[in-house]
């Protein structure tokens, strides 16, 4: 499909003040599940947009939020370098659970609102945005999310003082989730793993539970640790996850 890839959208977020959403959706005219996309700590980047639009093109209208936006310019990308990560890490902690929420409760209710939505909503999300697109899933608006290496789930650290309760509220989970690891992930070792799956088994979720012989970020199509291979086939079962779940 040929692509409108250059739209942004100004979302009000109360209490949060104005978030940026960027916007990917097919230009031919018709209605389209939205679908949530959540960067990782670095904001919008260039393969964060070739993913949204990736996902666009199999037909969906993919919004992708300014995480940080309460604590950077509009527009702002930070760099894959030690200065970036630091920022991004620094501003993962320093932001309340309670803003990522409301966040996405708005970008939620914006992508509803879209002339192109249909009305079916899904969540995707790499790194921070992986748990962040998990939390999302938890609002009963979303059918299905598709998580890629999401951190600080295990250990119930993310936010303002490194406390969340994403464990705890998976008994609230409706939406039918996919998670995808790479194995040889530090962020998130096997014991990690374990400790979300349990819970998921412990609350009777349905979910789809994926691991491959990769590093952290293996999605990301810029970097060393890229698997091109391991890409297509992720991305393949997310794409037959949604024709599934978001029918």
């Amino acid at each position: 499909m040929i692509l409108r890839s250059d739209e942004t959208q100004n979302v009000d977020v109360p209490g949060g003040g104005c978030m940026r959403m960027h916007m990917f959706r097919p230009v031919a005219v018709g209605r389209f599940p939205g679908v949530l996309l959540f960067s990782e700590i670095y904001q919008v980047t260039e393969p964060i947009r070739r993913l949204a639009a990736f996902i666009a093109g199999h037909g969906y209208v993919v919004g992708v939020p300014e995480v940080y936006h309460e604590y950077e310019p509009a527009g702002t990308v930070l760099k894959y370098d030690p200065e970036g990560t630091e920022r991004g890490n620094e501003l993962k902690f320093t932001k309340p659970v309670a803003a990522y929420d409301a966040d996405a409760d708005a970008a939620l209710t914006a992508l509803l609102q879209h002339p192109a939505c249909n009305g079916r909503l899904g969540t995707f999300g790499v790194c921070l945005g992986g748990h962040l697109a998990y939390r999302a899933a938890l609002d009963p608006r979303v059918s299905a999310a598709a998580c890629f290496y999401p951190t600080d789930i295990h250990s119930g650290s993310l936010g303002e003082g490194r406390s969340d309760d994403s464990l705890a509220r998976m008994a609230d989970l409706k939406a039918a989730v996919m998670f995808v690891w790479g194995r040889q992930d530090p962020h998130v070792p096997y014991a990690g793993r374990e400790v979300i799956r349990r819970r998921l088994e412990e609350v009777g979720a349905t979910y789809e539970w994926h691991e491959v012989n990769a590093q952290h970020a293996f999605l990301r199509d810029e970097g060393p640790r890229y698997d091109p291979v391991l890409f297509l086939q992720a991305i393949t079962l997310t794409m037959a996850f949604y024709q599934r779940a978001l029918a």
